[in-house]
C-alpha cells in the first residue's frame, strides 16, 4: 500500500477508534464487574488499575490547570484581571464575547450564479443566499480583532515553509542514511553543527537579514519568509529524520528490488512509510517554525502583513493589557498546534514501536 493510502486508513481508524471509545469503555466497565462477581478477575487488579488512573488523571490534571486557567479567564469577561487578589476556579459571569470579538463576522456572502433553462434560449442570473454563520454586533462586539488577518498571514506562511523544508529533509535524509558519495562524512559534519548554532546564528545576523531582505527587495514577503524559516528547519530535521531511516532494515528495500521495484517506488511505498513517525516529528516542527516565529517575522513583514504571534504581541500593552481578550486570542491560536500534535500523534506512537523481522 502506498504512503498516502497508510495515512488515509490510520485516520478513517482513528475515526472510528474515536467513535466506538464510548461504548468500548462501556463494554470494558460491564466486562470487569461481571469478572469481579464471578471471581475470573481479582478486585486487587482492579483496585491497582483504580489508582493508577486516579493518579494518572490527577497529574493530568496539574500538567492542563494553567490551560484552563487562561480559558477561565478568556470566559470571565472584559473585567476580569490576571492579578486578581481574590482566585476563583470558576470564571465570574462567564460568557463567550471574548470569543467572538477574537472570530468577528463569519459571513458567507451571496454570488450571482448563470443559470441555464433548457426552452428558454437564454440565462437567468440568481443570486445565493447570504449565510451568516457569526454576526460579532448580536454579541455585543462593534470593533472585533483582526484574527483572520493573521490567521490567513500565518497560513501563507507556515503552508510554503512545511512545503520547502520537507522537499529538501526528506530527499536529503535519505540520500545521507542510504547512500555513500564524496564528502559525505564533512555534510553530516556539516549539519551537526549546524543543528547546534543555527538558531543562534539566526538571532544574531538578524539585523545583517533584514539589511539583505531590504537590498534585494524581498522585505515585506511572505514567500522570502518561509524561504528562511525552511532554511532555519532543515539541518536539525534532516538529522532527525536520517536517524529514523537509519532503523529501518536494508533487506525490506532489498527484498522490493527483487521483486522489481523501481528506486523511487521503494522509496516511496517503503522507507516512507516506515518512516512515518520521524516524517510526522519533522512535519510539526517545521509547522511550528512557521507558526510560531516572531521576531523575524516582525522584523522582515509590513503591517498588514503580521501573523497570529505579531498579532498576539500587538495586545500586549504598556499601562494595560485586555487579559480576558488576550487570553482568547492565544487560545485560538494555539488551537491549531493542538490539531497538528493529536493528527500526528498516532504515527509518532507507530514509530515507537515499529519492530521487523528480517528474512
Amino acid at each position: 500500500m502506498s504512503l498516502l493510502g497508510r495515512v488515509a486508513r490510520s485516520v478513517a481508524s482513528d475515526a472510528k477508534t474515536v467513535a466506538y471509545s464510548p461504548i468500548a469503555a462501556y463494554e470494558h466497565t460491564r466486562y470487569t464487574v461481571t469478572g469481579m462477581r464471578t471471581g475470573d478477575v481479582d478486585p486487587a487488579d482492579v483496585a491497582m488499575s483504580v489508582v493508577s488512573t486516579v493518579t494518572a488523571l490527577v497529574v493530568v490534571s496539574l500538567l492542563l490547570f494553567p490551560i484552563y486557567w487562561v480559558l477561565k479567564l478568556a470566559l470571565s469577561g472584559g473585567s476580569a484581571s490576571l492579578f486578581a487578589t481574590n482566585i476563583n476556579l470558576l470564571p465570574t459571569d462567564p460568557s463567550l464575547q471574548t470569543f467572538v470579538w477574537v472570530l468577528g463576522d463569519l459571513i458567507l456572502p451571496g454570488y450571482k450564479v448563470s443559470v441555464t433553462i433548457p426552452g428558454l434560449g437564454y440565462d437567468v442570473f440568481v443570486r445565493t443566499p447570504e449565510l451568516v454563520f457569526l454576526d460579532a454586533s448580536a454579541h455585543g462586539v462593534e470593533y472585533p480583532s483582526e484574527f483572520k488577518r493573521y490567521l490567513w498571514n500565518s497560513m501563507t506562511v507556515a503552508v510554503p515553509t512545511v512545503l520547502l523544508a520537507m522537499s529538501l529533509i526528506v530527499p536529503g535524509a535519505y540520500a545521507l542514511s542510504r547512500r555513500q558519495f564524496i564528502g559525505r562524512g564533512k555534510l553530516l559534519y556539516g549539519y551537526v553543527l549546524f543543528t547546534q548554532v543555527g538558531g543562534g546564528i539566526g538571532i544574531a545576523s538578524l539585523i545583517a537579514l533584514y539589511a539583505l531582505f531590504v537590498q534585494v527587495g524581498l522585505d515585506a514577503n511572505k514567500l522570502a519568509l518561509s524561504v528562511y524559516y525552511a532554511a532555519t528547519a532543515v539541518p536539525f530535521n534532516t538529522w532527525l529524520l536520517k536517524t529514523y531511516m537509519d532503523g529501518i532494515p536494508k533487506s525490506y528495500e532489498e527484498a522490493a528490488y527483487v521483486d522489481g521495484a523501481s528506486p523511487l517506488r521503494v522509496v516511496w511505498e517503503v522507507v516512507l512509510p516506515l518512516s512515518k513517525a520521524g516524517l510526522a516529528t519533522v512535519f510539526i516542527f517545521t509547522f511550528l517554525a512557521g507558526w510560531t516565529e516572531f521576531i523575524v517575522a516582525q522584523t522582515i513583514l509590513a503591517t498588514d502583513q503580521y501573523t497570529l504571534p505579531v498579532g498576539l504581541f500587538l495586545l500586549v500593552s504598556e499601562y494595560s493589557t485586555p487579559w480576558p481578550k488576550f487570553s482568547a486570542f492565544a487560545l485560538t491560536f494555539a488551537l491549531p498546534i493542538m490539531l497538528v500534535y493529536l493528527g500526528a500523534q498516532r504515527y509518532i506512537e507507530d514509530g515507537l514501536s515499529f519492530g521487523g523481522v528480517e528474512g
